[in-house]
């Protein structure tokens, strides 16, 4: 009877152990940070000037991590050397940018503004504000899909899909972006297309593009 009562209680305290385990696994692999990983994407970019004026251009654009340093909180930040290309061949520098991870966030600092593109553990119905860093506006994300991506000619399984941004009123201007991360990889996919319409009297809600520009990053090649 005695050993009963044992066996019992310790299943009682195994199961109580498995209850109470904290989540360790937040998903922070959804962008790996580690100096020498690079992707390369493949970009097709439009950019609008003016009435019946546009550029279209497509090019690769490379993205490795160059170093890492111990900030003055003691966080690690990751500076990631963007540079671009129309062959693959030749590359010239585009700037640098920088990543880290701050409370189950990840932080970016591009071109001078400070980002919060991705949350840990990306689980779908989550949103945040991506401007929590900044002085400008709120500006609230969302992750809307989680399931296999198709990149090109690659299948990936293990996706997230950050929805920045969706609105097109059709008479003054177009604003949807989104990015997508896959598990083990980071980045794949990237996606902006912000332009205003012509709003005189003559051309009001005919959506003729008036200016802006529309980029589609999708990713080529990766490791390190």
């Amino acid at each position: 009877m005695y050993k009963r009562i044992w066996i019992c209680c310790l299943f009682a305290f195994l199961s109580c152990e498995e209850r109470e385990s904290p989540i360790t696994d937040f998903g922070q692999d959804y962008q790996p940070l580690r100096v020498g990983l690079f992707w390369v994407y493949e970009v097709s970019e439009t950019i609008v000037f003016g009435e019946g004026d546009a550029e279209e251009n497509e090019y690769f654009i490379r993205d490795l991590i160059e170093y890492s340093y111990i900030n003055a909180e003691g966080e690690e930040v990751f500076v990631v050397k963007r540079e671009r290309s129309d062959d693959q061949e030749f590359w010239l520098g585009e700037g640098n940018y920088s990543l880290l991870v701050r409370r189950n966030t990840l932080v970016k600092q591009f071109e001078n503004q400070i980002t919060v593109p991705l949350v840990f553990p990306p689980d779908v119905g989550r949103t945040w504000d991506a401007m929590t860093y900044n002085a400008s506006s709120t500006d609230m994300y969302e992750i809307d899909f989680s399931g296999n991506v198709t990149i090109g000619e690659q299948t990936f399984q293990r996706s997230v899909r950050v929805l920045q941004e969706e609105e097109d009123d059709e008479i003054t201007f177009r604003n949807n972006r989104y990015e997508v991360y896959v598990r083990g990889v980071g980045l794949v996919e990237q996606f902006q297309e912000v332009f205003t319409y012509c709003s005189r009297n003559d051309c009001l809600g005919e959506m003729i593009l008036n200016s802006g520009r529309k980029a589609h990053f999708r990713i080529l090649v990766y490791g390190g």
